[in-house]
């Protein structure tokens, strides 16, 4: 069966456990995974590693990069996984201009629940202070993003029963690259 290069951006705040069910849906599909974070400008690491909030204008550009990626992907025929906050719905619907079919992955949960992963990771230039801005600036998925198969998923379920909600909602063929059409 064919069908177009598809892309999973696993969205969420920080600390949501977008880098685990990443890998995990990469391992299980057969497919090239990016983290978002390699495309961020030094400038972008250097506030965020002080402790300080991106804005808008800090994120734009970093954002178009990451489209841009996601489309010489799809002009390959090659479909990927991507984490990537995604926070609000105008960064999503940048990110869905991209070629191929774009789908958000909202890794969703308690404050508490991703605060105390946050102080569990090591070597990560996101410190758990800007957990709150994360948290003041999330849009949640709109009915239109989930009427296009973007899905919620609650990350009090294990990576294991992510891949397989994600993989049978979205009816993806596993172990095999996808070809263009």
């Amino acid at each position: 069966m064919q069908y177009p290069a598809t892309h999973l951006v696993v969205m969420g705040v920080a600390g949501s456990g977008k880098s685990t069910l990443a890998a995990a849906l990469s391992r299980q599909l057969g497919w090239a995974c990016a983290e978002a974070d390699e495309f961020h400008p030094e400038a972008n690491i250097a506030k965020m590693t002080q402790g300080i909030p991106l804005q808008d204008e800090d994120r734009w550009p970093w954002l178009q990069e990451i489209r841009d990626w996601i489309s010489a992907q799809a002009a390959a025929g090659k479909s990927t996984v991507l984490t990537c906050s995604a926070l609000k719905h105008s960064y999503r619907a940048l990110l869905s201009q991209a070629g191929g079919r774009v789908v958000f992955l909202h890794l969703d949960g308690g404050a508490d629940l991703i605060s105390q992963r946050m102080q569990g990771r090591e070597g990560h230039f996101m410190p758990p202070t800007l957990l709150p801005s994360q948290l003041a600036t999330l849009e949640p998925l709109t009915q239109e993003e989930r009427d296009a198969g973007s899905l919620r998923l609650d990350i009090a379920r294990s990576p294991e029963e992510l891949v397989a909600a994600v993989v049978n909602a979205l009816k993806l063929p596993t172990g095999q690259a996808p070809q263009a059409s």
